[in-house]
């Protein structure tokens, strides 16, 4: 499967079924996809890319929708906890789920020159780390799969 986030793709389309994914499953499971979260969503989608909580806040600021670190903070923990967004530890910053509905271990590859964020479908409990792990006798519960490199836009063309 190619990585989501560095393939062309149809971007507004992609906004909209995943806006329309996390409403769903919110009013199925009776939660609130209030204004903050929607918008907060909607933000890492439109950007593709990873952004900190103080970059949300500065959005959110601007339009009205909050200016104290809460409102973020309680938006992002929302959306993490129902797999719609996703924390990227390296970055300390928050990445739209490219697979929303799925259930799956992501693993990201981010650009360390624009900052953006694919997502893939990763399964290392069934590789070399899971067999590694068990032949010590030890259950992976959680992995985190992030790899740092250049995008294909942001790498340099090849001189022959």
């Amino acid at each position: 499967m190619e990585p989501v986030g560095f393939a062309s793709h149809d971007h507004a389309a992609c906004i909209t079924t995943s806006l329309e994914a996390a409403a769903v499953h919110c009013r199925a499971a009776g939660l609130q996809l209030t204004p903050v979260r929607r918008r907060v969503l909607e933000i890492l989608l439109q950007r593709h890319r990873a952004l900190g909580a103080y970059d949300l806040l500065d959005v959110l600021r601007d339009e009205g929708l909050g200016s104290q670190p809460p409102v973020v903070y309680r938006a992002l923990d929302f959306l993490v906890g129902r797999g719609f967004v996703h924390r990227i530890e390296r970055l300390n910053a928050f990445v739209a789920c490219a697979h929303p509905g799925d259930t799956h271990v992501p693993a990201f590859l981010i650009c360390r020159s624009c900052a953006s964020v694919a997502e893939l479908q990763s399964e290392p409990a069934k590789g070399a780390l899971g067999r590694t792990a068990r032949a010590a006798g030890f259950q992976i519960e959680r992995t985190v799969v992030e790899a740092e490199g250049l995008c294909p836009k942001c790498q340099p063309e090849v001189q022959t």
